[in-house]
């Protein structure tokens, strides 16, 4: 039996050290790249959210991203809700009325939105949006920061349970978004396709989306700091904001999973205080 249990432990751990390797052959060959990791506010067992981070996450995704990319689960009156981006009602009304979104009680009208109507998308159908882009249809915004991921070798992924990291989808993301460059010399592409590191083949359809000063922050102050209006503060702060796209409730998941723990040790120490009650004197 001991050698039995000798060999499957063997056996496990030629799986995991293989398991990376055998993700890349399934990949297509095309190795992995390094993506680093980012220090967000919403990270670790207690982050939340930054509220000036998300406000200048969404507009731009509004000025730059929603003219492609569709967000079909969130809805204006999000915006306003705890742990957003804090936005109030009245904000939020206004905002709606400058959109139109088909109007259910009459065949082919618009109406304007109201806080309770989703974000409009771009384009009719997806067929449309694949004419106007080659062929290639635009991943919708709602859940891809939970769609995403990276990729990561043993034994790191196993820490990954302890420090509590879930940010593989938005980290992936800022490393998309800032790793546009110059194809290497004899990097075959084709017309209508840009080279981008972190991006698996490295030949990607979407253009560069974001440039230095594409995007004029309505509050250029933020805690008392100039906030840069680049790619990098763009690609960090869009990519904030579709991780709350993907999980708005993430602060108040994070407090009950810690009410939660609380109340287990605390039933574990009570429970083992009544066991040694119970059984004082009593030998065994």
């Amino acid at each position: 039996m001991s050698n039995r249990i000798v060999i499957a432990a063997i056996a496990l751990a030629g799986a995991l050290l293989a398991g990376p390797a055998l993700a890349a052959e399934e990949g297509g060959g095309h190795s992995t790249p390094h993506i680093d990791r980012v220090d967000w506010s919403f990270a670790g067992i207690f982050g939340t959210y930054d509220e000036h981070q998300l406000q200048r996450g969404f507009q731009v995704y509004r000025e730059v991203c929603a003219s492609c990319h569709s967000a079909r689960l969130f809805a204006f009156r999000n915006l306003s809700e705890e742990g957003g981006p804090g936005f109030s009602e009245a904000q939020v009304r206004a905002l709606a009325a400058e959109y139109q979104v088909p109007d259910d009680s009459a065949d082919g009208e618009t109406r304007a939105a109201i806080p309770a109507d989703r974000w409009p998308s771009p384009y009719p159908s997806d067929q449309a949006a694949r004419d106007a882009n080659g062929g290639a249809l635009p991943p919708d915004f709602s859940v891809l920061a939970k769609a995403r991921g990276v990729s990561d070798p043993f034994p790191t992924w196993a820490f990954n349970y302890f420090t509590a990291y879930q940010e593989g989808g938005v980290d992936y993301i800022h490393a998309l978004l800032t790793g546009y460059e110059e194809a290497p010399e004899g990097f075959d592409l084709q017309p209508g396709q840009y080279y981008n590191e972190v991006y698996p083949g490295h030949a990607i359809s979407m253009p560069p989306p974001l440039v230095d000063g594409v995007v004029d922050y309505a509050d250029a102050e933020a805690g008392g700091a100039e906030v840069p209006e680049t790619v990098e503060q763009y690609s960090r702060d869009v990519s904030a904001f579709m991780m709350w796209l993907a999980e708005p409730h993430l602060a108040s998941r994070k407090a009950a999973g810690f009410r939660v723990i609380l109340f287990l040790v605390l039933f574990a120490g009570l429970m083992y205080a009544t066991k040694s009650r119970i059984w004082k004197g009593i030998e065994h």
